[in-house]
């Protein structure tokens, strides 16, 4: 036997008597004899990978073990063991770990399943030109979702600024960009699902089929299944973008020219409508600082009567290279309905692909930096329009200060794009903003550049939204306790629990977002089948 034998039969060894210990010899024979296409792993460097997250604000917790699934019928023979065992041990799917509380972590007695790595025997997106969709594993990343259409002159309609998060992952809570005022969230552009549930089965569903189930998984945070394929919805795509910034220092006109841009739907339209805060004057010249130019930097003091706040505005309008020549008339005639600062506009013309994944080119520079692996305690809101403006003078000019360690994006969204049978959670208003605080923690920075100061800042935010009576819903979210989650959920509450008793009875998934903090697991069950749901 080679040293490298001798290794890696240790590395098994001493796996297999952490299970034995774990859960027991009788536990361990069942996750043993799961005969799977893909692969179990047990390498402490494996297990160390899947243990922690984007956001690197929880303790990391290493699974028992982790799933390389070949296909959804992996997955479906893992949980179907989970199901029927005496403990129903944890099972969470891992998309690319961009969480940021830890949602995909099972703790020390689960198994992750790990989605997003190529897979042997995982499809590759497959593509339908004629009935404008494609098919992707679950574990697909955006990007590469976006280069297969391309290849057919399509993409998807709705997109997030990350391109390089699973399908799995930003359908299990919605997926939102600047096209969402028009096109909806992503969860509002998928045609087709195949999903494994808590019991194990392998279930195809549409508007058409196990229809309940399809609007569950849809926003539903994990809780109802594990997405293995998903049908998304395609549209001709352009070959080039018009990205426009423009300031404003006031910020009720900011919001006004906002929601007029997000009420037009015809074709003379923006085709993506977002927007930032400024509370921080290095933001506007360092923050994906390639936009603005160096040679005439801007100046808070020079166009913010307050001198402290400002709003950029950011919008886009696309076109194919042959629409070059009126693609500057289209534009002109949009802006002059827009009241921004007339000395403000910053103009860029970039290729389709480039403009979609702008974010990972800055990502490469903050990794050059090492300022990419860091604790991220973002917070996400959906804050209704009737009380932005009260948001606006209690965070943005008052709780933030003047700095804020990271970008913050503001935008409006239309409810009406959004199908209220999804379980994703909105404001009960017709238009209602996303407030994404997207910080960034150093340890070895200012004070005001600390984790525990930002999550502390965070905390106020939370407080004063509750003092003030606004009634904002987290995106992506985390609660610290039941009562939380019952909140959050409101009305909807009872349909979530039993939907949950339904397709997870003894609450075997995405245990990482505690959500079920004290089930009451249901008594030993029957072993479920498999449907004929297959990709």
């Amino acid at each position: 036997m080679t040293r490298e034998m001798t290794s890696s039969f240790l590395l098994v060894t001493f796996a297999i008597c952490t299970l034995i210990i774990a859960v027991g010899p009788s536990e361990l024979l069942r996750i043993g004899a799961i005969d799977v296409d893909g692969h179990f792993t047990f390498k402490p460097s494996d297990l160390a990978s899947v243990s922690s997250d984007f956001g690197m604000l929880k303790s990391p917790e290493e699974p028992l073990a982790v799933l390389h699934p070949s296909s959804a019928e992996d997955v479906a023979r893992l949980i179907r063991t989970a199901y029927g065992s005496a403990t129903a041990f944890p099972v969470s799917a891992r998309g690319h770990g961009h969480s940021i509380n830890g949602q995909a972590s099972t703790g020390r007695n689960g198994v992750v399943v790990e989605m997003s790595h190529r897979n042997i025997g995982t499809p590759e997106p497959l593509v339908e030109p004629e009935e404008m969709y494609v098919d992707v594993w679950g574990g697909e990343l955006w990007v590469d979702v976006l280069k297969k259409t391309l290849e057919h002159g399509l993409a998807p309609k709705s997109w997030t600024d990350y391109l390089y998060l699973s399908v799995g992952g930003t359908l299990s809570n919605a997926g939102i960009s600047g096209q969402a005022f028009h096109h909806g969230p992503q969860i509002s552009n998928v045609l087709e699902l195949d999903v494994v549930t808590g019991r194990g089965e392998v279930m195809r569903c549409s508007e058409e089929e196990n229809t309940k189930l399809f609007h569950g998984v849809l926003g539903g945070l994990g809780q109802f299944g594990i997405i293995t394929r998903a049908r998304i919805s395609l549209e001709p795509a352009p070959q080039r973008v018009r990205w426009i910034r423009v300031l404003y220092s006031s910020f009720e006109v900011f919001t006004e020219d906002q929601e007029y841009l997000i009420s037009m739907h015809g074709q003379s339209k923006f085709d993506y409508v977002e927007g930032f805060v400024i509370v921080d004057e290095g933001l506007v010249n360092n923050w994906r600082s390639s936009f603005f130019s160096p040679r005439n930097p801007v100046k808070i003091s020079s166009v913010s009567s307050n001198g402290s706040v400002l709003y950029c505005l950011e919008i886009t309008k696309n076109y194919h290279e042959s629409e070059s020549d009126t693609v500057d008339q289209e534009v002109e005639i949009l802006m002059k309905e827009l009241n921004f600062i007339p000395t403000s506009v910053f103009t860029t013309d970039l290729q389709y692909v480039d403009f979609l994944d702008r974010v990972h080119k800055a990502e490469l520079k903050l990794r050059s930096k090492n300022l990419w692996e860091v604790p991220h305690p973002w917070l996400n809101l959906f804050v209704p329009k009737s009380r932005i403006s009260d948001f606006d003078k209690g965070v943005f000019k008052g709780i933030l200060g003047n700095k804020t360690s990271g970008p913050i994006l503001i935008y409006p969204m239309n409810k009406d794009k959004w199908d209220e049978r999804s379980s994703a959670v909105t404001p009960d208003e017709e238009v209602f903003y996303l407030v994404a605080l997207l910080r960034s923690a150093l340890s070895d920075g200012e004070e005001t550049q600390k984790l525990e100061y930002l999550k502390d800042q965070n905390r106020r935010i939370l407080e004063f939204c509750e003092q003030a009576k606004i009634n904002v819903k987290q995106y992506l979210p985390h609660h610290a306790t039941q009562e939380e989650w019952v909140d959050h959920y409101g009305d909807r509450w009872d349909q979530f629990r039993s939907m949950k008793a339904e397709f997870d009875p003894r609450h075997i998934l995405a245990t990482g977002q505690k959500i079920f903090q004290n089930p009451s697991l249901a008594l030993f069950p029957p072993s479920p089948s498999s449907s004929s749901a297959s990709w």
